[in-house]
């Protein structure tokens, strides 16, 4: 992957996070960096006071440094606001810290030197991970803990996950033993360098990045369980008819109904209830699937929006606009690095995989229970009830997770505690939505796979009739790991199975793979 200053997309984050792709910094980033650094590189040496160049920072930013003292000055930026807490952030998520992070300073606007992003690139290709805590940023003068954790590591301080001797796993070590082992000396930090290196919103952008990829899988995941549900249940497809969702207009609705009429295709287990069925109408979890799945498709699709924008966005503070000339142009103040169209973003998907999740679970309720005698699927679809309890509990781990779900989707963008002396006083606590939506993410993710597990079972008792081919496919490749429920068994293996299989991308309809 080169970068050569244009936007970055989630499949990038995803290639280079999770499948080690390999980074190089292109010709024209290299000229554009160039050309902002010798303004920078000017302004430190003149005599007017430039903000971020021989200033203090956040409120001490009156307080005017000496041109001897700027190395300093960056290296205690990056020393002072290492100051995260708690569990660190997973590896998959500082890797694309890391890229995000080296695609805006390649852009040619944060006036740092090419080495410094070439550092970054080092350190991913070397697979020399920062450990980086994960609370501390407050999402609005960027991420500032998370980074600075980043940028210890680049000048040979903090601490990096690297692999290990013999090339088998990993461990920690200090940053020093870790860019040794990859033969990277760490990088002196020149004016503003340190401040462009924390001075962004790409914790929150990295999380919010691999959690719309992962959304993509969620969302077929679920819509072929919704599939398997209509068939198990023996419900009706009437409520699938294009002209139904045609007039209310909504897109997702729309999708989310074509695809599952597409998952149903051929299935024998439709027309055989169709004569004699006393039933009128479906619960709401099978009735009005398009229309809550299809609004959580679209929330979806906004959140996806707001994050391809910010990875071709220059997020930090202040920016440098080179001129024609060497060593002119213009560094302007302003407040990009504030996380609110990230944090309200990520705040949003919380709320979509809320219901993706919560509509689930009614489903599995609903054919646990035997709340319809119709579908011919007894009581926990116990082989033999009473004697065997089946799936009782899985409805009860779908519900516990719910209901942690919607503990977590509160917004946190709503709240603010100001910072700084006051200068800071409007934050987006974005970071705090990034982490509540990655938590949720593998909840919803449990909860479809409980509604897969069950629903495969439930089409166990309508055979010899088969359901859809999209349907039947995805049976098939549940039963290559979870065998039919023949007797009690420990099911939250099997959910996990599934839960993992979900994450890699298993049930994604072969399309959009």
């Amino acid at each position: 992957m080169v970068l050569n200053g244009g936007p970055l997309s989630i499949a990038d984050v995803h290639a280079v996070a999770r499948m080690y792709a390999k980074v190089s910094l292109g010709d024209t980033a290299r000229r554009a960096v160039n050309a902002a650094h010798e303004v920078v590189q000017k302004a430190a040496e003149g005599d007017e006071a430039v903000y971020g160049v021989n200033t203090g920072f956040g409120s001490l930013s009156r307080k005017r440094i000496a041109a001897s003292d700027l190395r300093e000055l960056q290296r205690n930026l990056v020393r002072s606001h290492a100051a995260g807490v708690g569990d660190p952030l997973p590896n998959v998520v500082v890797r694309a810290m890391m890229l995000i992070l080296a695609g805006s300073l390649a852009r040619g606007m944060s006036g740092v030197r090419v080495e410094v992003i070439e550092q970054i690139i080092r350190m991913l290709n070397a697979d020399v991970t920062p450990v980086v805590p994960s609370r501390g940023s407050v999402g609005a003068s960027g991420d500032l803990a998370p980074l600075a954790h980043v940028a210890l590591v680049m000048i040979g301080e903090g601490t990096a996950e690297v692999p290990t001797r013999d090339d088998t796993w990993w461990e920690v070590v200090n940053a020093a033993e870790g860019l040794k082992r990859a033969k990277i000396k760490p990088i002196v930090l020149e004016a503003k360098e340190g401040l462009a290196l924390i001075n962004g919103t790409h914790m929150m952008t990295a999380m919010a990045a691999l959690l719309v990829h992962d959304a993509d899988s969620l969302m077929d995941a679920a819509l072929t369980a919704g599939a398997m549900a209509i068939d198990a249940c023996r419900a009706t497809d009437a409520f699938l008819d294009a002209r139904l969702h045609k007039a209310r207009n909504q897109p997702g609705q729309i999708e989310v109904a074509k695809r599952l009429r597409e998952l149903l295709k051929g299935s024998e287990i439709l027309p055989s209830h169709v004569e004699n069925d006393p039933r009128v109408q479906d619960p709401y979890s099978l009735r009005a699937m398009p229309q809550v799945m299809g609004a959580a498709m679209d929330a979806i699709g906004h959140v996806r929006g707001a994050v391809e924008r910010e990875l071709g966005a220059v997020t930090d503070n202040p920016l440098v606009f080179a001129g024609r000339a060497k060593g002119k142009g213009d560094i302007v103040s302003g407040g990009n690095f504030h996380g609110m169209p990230m944090a309200i973003s990520l705040d949003v998907l919380k709320i979509a995989l809320c219901h993706v999740a919560g509509i689930a679970e009614r489903r599995i309720f609903w054919i646990l229970a035997a709340s319809d005698s119709e579908s011919h699927v007894p009581a926990y679809a116990s082989p033999k009830p009473g004697l065997h309890s089946g799936y009782m509990i899985v409805q009860y781990t779908a519900a516990a997770l719910c209901n942690e779900l919607q503990t977590l989707c509160v917004p946190a963008s709503v709240a603010n505690i100001s910072t700084s002396a006051g200068m800071e006083d409007y934050n987006s606590m974005g970071a705090t939505s990034a982490h509540q939506a990655w938590r949720a993410m593998e909840l919803a993710r449990n909860v479809v796979a409980a509604e897969l597990l069950v629903m495969a079972e439930g089409l166990e008792y309508h055979r010899p009739l088969r359901s859809g081919k999209g349907v039947e496919k995805a049976h098939e490749r549940i039963r290559t790991n979870v065998a039919r429920l023949t007797v009690d068994r420990p099911p939250g293996k099997d959910i996990r199975t599934i839960a993992w299989r979900i994450a890699g991308g298993v049930f994604m309809n072969d399309e959009r793979k």
